[in-house]
């Protein structure tokens, strides 16, 4: 079996280069890849397009980037906490393309599956469908959106396995896996990782074919990003 480990973040990465495309699985701070959002800090590449729900927050997640102003183009589909995101996007520093969550979804998962595009009414009647191919089907109309092209795809899983096979936990299943095979080259970082055949197959949620390298994390911090609890004399 084909063994896809590489031995750290900095191999991972290899053969990044300014201009490229990335997509960024996660939602909001949950299972989003930060080992190689550091890394990609480190490298101080420039003029990126980020391909991700959103832009985590100021000081974690894609928001790091953004504070070294290395994302010339970010593909969303909401600003979220990010204070930085909503500035540089207000003030023309930034170029945005705010995409329905679901059809951002569809887009990773079309370029997954070789599609190279698909119908939706999401957006139809819309600035989103300014430009773009338009069908009526049975008396409704569709928007054409056109998959995604990127040249690294970045995920977090809870576990994998040295030929690459993942398993999500939780709300990190939700970008991550359509992300999976979606660009030329897919980077997984996990917080276990297993030798080949310790994996039970049924609970595998994303095969290796999909993934090129993988690696192991270190210090995961999962943030929370909005805290929320009952006063303490109301907890019952």
């Amino acid at each position: 079996m084909i063994n896809k480990t590489v031995s750290s973040v900095e191999k991972a990465l290899e053969g990044v280069k300014d201009g490229m495309t990335f997509m960024l699985g996660g939602f909001g701070l949950c299972g989003i890849p930060e080992n190689a959002i550091t890394q990609l800090v480190r490298l101080g590449i420039k003029d990126i397009t980020c391909i991700s729900n959103n832009a985590g927050v100021d000081d974690f997640g894609l928001g790091l980037l953004l504070q070294q102003k290395q994302i010339k183009k970010m593909i969303s589909s909401y600003v979220g906490e990010n204070d930085e995101f909503e500035r540089q996007m207000l003030s023309g520093e930034l170029e945005v393309e705010l995409t329905p969550q679901g059809t951002l979804a569809e887009k990773c998962r079309a370029a997954q599956a070789g599609f190279p595009a698909f119908y939706t009414p999401a957006g139809y009647g819309t600035e989103i469908a300014e430009g773009k191919e338009t069908r009526e089907f049975n008396g409704k109309m569709y928007v054409l959106e056109e998959a995604f092209k990127a040249d690294y795809a970045f995920v977090k899983a809870w576990k994998g396995d040295t030929a690459g096979n993942l398993i999500f936990k939780g709300t990190a299943r939700n970008f991550n896996p359509c992300m999976c095979g979606a660009a030329q080259i897919t980077v997984a970082e996990v917080e276990e990782l297993v030798p080949a055949g310790n994996l039970d197959p049924n609970q595998i949620h994303v095969p290796g074919i999909f993934i090129q390298r993988i690696f192991q994390g270190a210090d995961y911090e999962k943030r929370i990003e909005q805290r929320t609890v009952r006063p303490i004399e109301n907890a019952r």
